[in-house]
This record gives structure tokens, C-alpha cells and sequence, in this order.
């Protein structure tokens, strides 16, 4: 009995210990289940699932008449889930074949069996996420989508396509300081109008759930709380395409006759402050100019001679002078305690009136019209410049906008000197914007409007926001002082120093202006050299203004540095092209003939047909291709078809540069341009097969 009572007592102890140890199984799973439920699910998700942001797509900016300045251009990421729950047996098996084939003509990098081995082998491996390429196009995308196997969609095909953006300017580098960019984190710049609109831009973010694959790999999951990002609004500028690359062409060609350093064009529509064009050109290290610095808005200069509109306004307002008083400068030279003002006019110019001082721009005669009617009571021409809101920035959206300096009497740096210095433009700053926005105001009666250069904020296409035009100051003046100053203005390109701008078609009126640039540490003269600025500004036609403009060409190096010779022909060239488009669309409003019919550029069709609309001609047409091919018969222009075949080189000669670019790029090709204009000469022949990759130069001409 004795070995039967050990043998169930040591069977009791087991068979306790075993219920013991289930009983504590089971309160742990209890404890986990509803206990620790929530803590074990998070580390679960932690390491199985996460959560990853969308990006929004980042809203366009675009120009005046809707084409586009700068967009998030669309480009995914490919991979195949070769072991995906919906994929069938018979749709691998009868799929892979067409598969790889397409892979190779759509993406390239293998032959068609290279793709059909890798494939196999990620499938034999139970690879959820293969990579098949980055940075594809959406139109690659399209094509690929449509492949065997592909085509049954995501879960049953195993395509998956991860979206990325990417920012560019169609236009290169027309307006792209303007426009700007943003460079984030903590010493991140935010420069032109997708710094000053980000906010706008940017959109708000979705989210999507990833599970974590073998082999560390994160894909996509179908789940209800993902969600979608919305998109950020567009901004509508003021800017204009056309006048932006005349201006741009313009500035271009005078820097470099003249080895500038830099130089800025800006054109303002008076009425409103519409921006129309900003150009800023440097010279870089590699000898080409650049749009590298906004010039326009950001630096502050002594103006020079420019600067001398505002001053006579001063004198005639408050009566201490009329046009036809006379001014004796002598022979061109008078000092002020230590300092010696000087005329460019050798010899001088004698005794001349008010209306002549101004359109020889004598220095002489304005430094002694000031100095005579205001030494004794400085504070009173300072007050006029401030209550004309000279000290005073426009309050453009974009960043960076220069400070205006104008001493007060009684200032650390004000002297005796003072007074005469700055009736000609010295000791005193303004940016190009700063001088264009007064000169604007003559031109619109003494009305002072804001630069504007965002009209609308739209949200896919709709309009939520108009931003109304701003008047900065009612009136700069009397009436009967702003019809003199234009007088004064018209008479410097009549019988004054802007002669050369002079023509029969159409009036211009405005002042040049020539400085001394001083160096921070020497002074006007470094090892022997002066350097200069050369600006002209005004507005056309004078009797009826409708723009206004400015061009500061900076350190010109040839010997050559007066405004009306080196920043005067600039406007003119300018003036000239929006004259006489404007000049032709009134034409056509009015009914009158418009002469020839203009000529039209190879390449997408719905660009050509929307321009010749606005200008009233009517081609004929049968075919309603994206992409024509213009033909001119007799009187009549004709759309004929332009065929473009897949995976062979499109003939792009008579193609713009944007056209060119769109159809090579979207081919997988590597574009390499010379010159502007239009396409004469493309290095790979038409008709060849392209090989992804490769590249192609144009050569382009006016």
C-alpha cells in the first residue's frame, strides 16, 4: 500500500502543477486579452503597421493668362507585389511572358527575358514589394498600367505605384527668382512667391497604412481610415509670359554689349500696379547670366539723376520755382563747402531755364534750386519726400523687399553737403520697385497703387480669392504739379538726354539717370575706377500711359555708362514689342485688317488654336489631333496632322523650346539646348528608335 499511496500522491502533485499551469496560461491571456489589450496592439501596430504621410500636391503658379510659371510634376515609383491575395495562377502563368515584354519596351534596363527571370525568382521568393523603377512619368505609368498581368489592377495584378512630386519651371529660368523656391528646415530660405504664398501652396497632407513585409519592406494596405490629401490652391500672378521673355531678351543682349555686372527690367501696367515682368540677369562664374538675386525688389541704391522727378515735383508745389525761370549754371561746376558738383556736360551749360535743368539733367542747376529755396529750412523737403511715401516700401508679398534711406536733418549723417547731394540722387536709397511706384503715380495722375503680382487664389480651377488692387497714397501732388511733371518728362526724351528713344509712332516720357556705385569701404573710387549705374525710367504712350517701366543695368564695363545709352535702349526695345502687340489686338477689337497671317509654330494644338482666336484669325482644320503641324497656303492657314510614334524620335524642328521639351522628356530622352527661339536642328534623326536615356541637342534660333 505504502508504494500506491506514494505513486498517487507524487500523481497529484503533477496533476495539481499541470492545472496550476494552466490556470496560469489562462489568467495571462486573460490579462493580455483585456487587461494589457491596448498596450500589446499599439507595439503590435508599432512593428507591423505604421502610419505614413501623403504629400499633398503642391498647388501651381501661374501666369496672367493661365500658363503655367510653376507645377508638381506627377512621377511614381513601381513595384510589383508578385504574391498578391487576388492574383491568379492562370494570370501569372498566362501573363508573365507579355509582362516582361512590355517591361522591357516601357522601362527598359533588361532584355524581355532578363525581366522574366527576375520576376519568376521574386515570385518563387514571395517578394510582396520588387522594385521595377523610380521616377517614372505619368504617361510611362499609363502604359505600363495597360500590360498583361498589370492590367487587372492592384490586388489582382500587383501593381503598385507610389506617387512623388517634383517641382519645375516650364519656362527654365524666365521669372525664376521670382517665382522662387523653398529650401525647408531650420536655415531653410524662402525666396519669391512660393516662400510669400507657401501657405497657400502647400495643401494638407493624407495618410496611408503600411504593413511591414519579410525582409523589412513596407506596402500600402487598403484601410478605411486612410486618408486622402487635398491639394494646394493655385496662385494666379500678374505676370505675362510674352513680356516677361520680350523684357528678358531685351536686358540680356544690352548686358552683355555692355560686360554689366547685373541689371533689372520691371514693367508695371499704371492703372492697377500690375506686375507684367521682373527681370534680374547677374553675370555668374561660368560667364552666363543668371536669374541668381531678385535685384528688383531687394537692393537699394543711390538712384542717381531718377531720383530728380520727385525733387522738382518738391520745388513746383511749393512754388519757389515755374518752368520757365532761368538757372545760371555757369560753367558746369559749383561747390558746396568741400564738395564739387559737377554737370557731364564739359564746359556747362550757362544760364537755361527750370524746364532745361531737368531735361539736361544738370546737377549744377537742381543742386542750386534746392539749396537756395531750402538751406535755411531742410526739414520741410525732407517732410514733402515722406508725405510722397518715399520712405516708405510698397509692401510687396515676396520677401526681402530694400529699406528706403532718406536722412532727416538732425540725422547722424547728415551734413551740410546733405541737401544738395541728394536733389540729384546721392545719399539717399531706394530699390528699382521703390522708384518705378512713384513714377507710376505721375503717370496715373498722382494716384500711388501697390505693386501687385497675385491677383486670384483658385482651388482646382475655381476662384476663392481675389485680391483687389491697393492705392498707397490718393494723390502724391496737385493736379496742376503732376500735368508739369509730365511735361517735364515728355521734354527729356524730346530735346533732352533720352533723345535716341524718340519716335514717330508712339510718346515716351522719363528720366535716365546715371550714379556713381559706392564701395562699402572706399567710396566711388577703388584702384583707380568709378563704377556705374545706368537706369532709365518713364512710361508709354505718354499721352495716354498704359505702362510703366524701369531698367538699372549695374557696373557696366566697356566705357560706356550713361543711362540713355545703355539702359535707355533696353525700354525702348521693350516699349517697341508691347506697343505693337498691343497696338495689333486693337486692330482686330475694332474690326480693322490685321495685315498677314501671323506665323504659328509646329506643336500642341489647343495653344495655337486659343492665340489665334484672341487674334481673330480662323484656321482651317479637319483633324483633331493634340499636336498639329501648321501649313500656310495663299491667304489661309491650314492645321495639318503631326504624327508622334511611340519609342521613335519626333521631328521637333519649328517647335518652341516648352513643346520640344515635352514630347523628348516624356520620351525618357535627355534634352541638351543652344539658343533661343525655335528648334532648326536636332541631333537625333527622326523616325529612329529611341534608347531611354540617350540624349538629344537642340539648336534653337530666333
Amino acid at each position: 500500500m505504502a508504494l500506491r499511496d506514494e505513486i498517487v500522491w507524487k500523481g497529484g502533485i503533477i496533476y495539481i502543477m499541470i492545472i496550476l499551469f494552466g490556470a496560469a496560461i489562462l489568467a495571462r491571456i486573460i490579462i493580455i486579452q483585456y487587461v494589457e489589450g491596448d498596450e500589446w496592439a499599439e507595439l503590435g501596430e508599432k512593428f507591423i503597421y505604421r502610419t505614413n504621410d501623403v504629400p499633398a500636391n503642391r498647388g501651381d503658379i501661374l501666369a496672367d493668362d493661365n500658363r503655367i510659371l510653376a507645377s508638381s510634376v506627377p512621377y511614381y515609383t513601381i513595384y510589383m507585389d508578385t504574391r498578391s491575395t487576388g492574383m491568379k495562377a492562370d494570370v501569372w502563368s498566362g501573363g508573365i511572358d507579355g509582362l516582361s515584354e512590355g517591361l522591357a519596351e516601357v522601362v527598359g534596363l533588361k532584355s524581355r527575358s532578363g525581366w522574366k527571370i527576375d520576376l519568376t525568382q521574386a515570385r518563387l521568393r514571395g517578394d510582396r514589394f520588387y522594385l521595377i523603377k523610380r521616377r517614372v512619368s505619368y504617361s510611362d505609368l499609363k502604359r505600363l498600367s495597360k500590360l498583361s498581368v498589370f492590367r487587372e489592377g492592384r490586388y489582382k495584378g500587383g501593381l503598385i505605384a507610389e506617387p512623388e512630386n517634383r517641382r519645375i519651371l516650364p519656362h527654365i529660368i524666365l521669372a525664376s527668382r521670382t517665382i522662387g523656391y523653398l529650401t525647408k528646415g531650420s536655415s531653410g530660405n524662402v525666396v519669391g512667391l512660393e516662400g510669400a504664398y507657401d501657405k497657400e501652396l502647400t495643401g494638407i497632407n493624407g495618410s496611408v497604412l503600411k504593413q511591414r513585409l519579410t525582409g523589412g519592406a513596407w506596402m500600402p494596405v487598403n484601410d478605411k481610415n486612410s486618408v486622402e490629401p487635398r491639394d494646394g490652391n493655385d496662385i494666379v500672378t500678374t505676370i505675362d509670359i510674352d513680356i516677361q521673355d520680350v523684357a528678358e531678351n531685351a536686358l540680356l543682349k544690352q548686358l552683355q554689349l555692355h560686360d554689366a555686372h547685373h541689371g533689372v527690367a520691371i514693367l508695371m501696367e499704371v492703372v492697377t500696379g500690375d506686375l507684367k515682368a521682373i527681370v534680374n540677369l547677374e553675370l555668374g562664374k561660368d560667364g552666363k547670366y543668371h536669374e541668381s538675386y531678385n535685384y528688383a525688389i531687394g537692393e537699394s541704391t543711390e538712384p542717381g539723376s531718377t531720383f530728380k522727378l520727385p525733387v522738382f515735383i518738391i520745388a513746383l508745389e511749393d512754388g519757389v520755382v515755374e518752368l520757365n525761370d532761368t538757372i545760371d549754371t555757369g560753367e558746369g561746376e559749383v561747390q558746396y563747402y568741400d564738395k564739387v558738383i559737377k554737370d557731364s556736360h564739359r564746359g556747362g551749360y550757362g544760364k537755361i531755364t527750370v524746364r532745361e535743368v531737368f531735361e539736361k539733367s544738370s546737377n549744377v542747376g537742381t543742386s542750386m534750386i534746392i539749396n537756395e529755396n531750402y538751406r535755411e529750412r531742410p526739414g520741410d523737403f525732407v517732410d514733402r519726400l515722406y508725405r510722397m511715401g518715399l520712405n516708405e516700401k510698397t509692401g510687396i508679398e515676396i520677401r526681402g523687399e530694400g529699406t528706403p534711406l532718406i536722412r532727416y536733418p538732425g540725422d547722424k549723417y547728415w551734413s551740410g553737403i546733405s541737401l544738395p547731394m541728394m536733389s540729384h540722387g546721392y545719399e539717399v536709397q531706394l530699390t528699382p520697385l521703390q522708384t518705378l511706384t512713384f513714377y507710376n503715380a505721375v503717370a496715373n495722375n498722382g494716384r500711388m497703387m501697390k505693386p501687385r503680382i497675385v491677383k486670384e487664389i483658385r482651388y482646382h480651377g475655381e476662384t476663392i480669392k481675389r485680391i483687389e488692387t491697393t492705392v498707397l497714397k490718393p494723390s502724391i501732388c496737385s493736379r496742376s504739379t503732376i500735368v508739369r511733371a509730365k511735361q517735364l518728362l515728355e521734354g527729356v526724351v524730346t530735346n533732352g538726354t533720352a533723345k535716341n528713344l524718340d519716335n514717330e509712332t508712339y510718346k515716351i516720357a522719363g528720366k535716365t539717370g546715371t550714379a556713381q556705385i559706392a564701395n562699402e569701404k572706399y567710396g566711388y573710387k577703388h584702384g583707380g575706377r568709378v563704377s556705374y549705374q545706368a537706369s532709365f525710367v518713364g512710361y508709354f504712350p505718354a499721352d495716354e500711359p498704359v505702362y510703366s517701366c524701369i531698367v538699372v543695368v549695374n557696373a557696366p564695363s566697356n566705357s560706356v555708362y550713361y543711362g540713355n545709352l545703355v539702359a535707355g535702349p533696353v525700354f525702348k526695345e521693350i516699349a517697341d514689342k508691347v506697343y505693337a502687340t498691343a497696338f495689333y489686338r486693337k486692330l482686330i477689337s475694332e474690326g480693322s485688317p490685321a495685315g498677314e497671317i501671323p506665323a504659328v509654330k509646329k506643336g500642341y494644338g489647343k495653344d495655337a488654336r486659343r492665340v489665334l482666336a484672341e487674334l481673330g484669325v480662323i484656321a482651317k482644320s479637319d483633324i483633331s489631333n493634340e499636336w498639329i503641324a501648321p501649313v500656310r497656303k495663299n491667304d489661309t492657314l491650314l492645321f495639318n496632322e503631326f504624327r508622334i510614334i511611340n519609342n521613335l524620335v519626333p521631328d521637333v524642328t519649328g517647335m518652341g523650346l516648352r513643346d520640344a521639351l515635352f514630347l523628348l522628356e516624356n520620351s525618357g530622352m535627355i534634352v541638351e539646348v543652344s539658343g533661343r527661339g525655335r528648334v532648326v536642328r536636332q541631333s537625333l534623326r527622326p523616325g529612329t528608335r529611341i534608347i531611354r536615356g540617350s540624349k538629344i541637342k537642340l539648336d534653337m534660333s530666333i
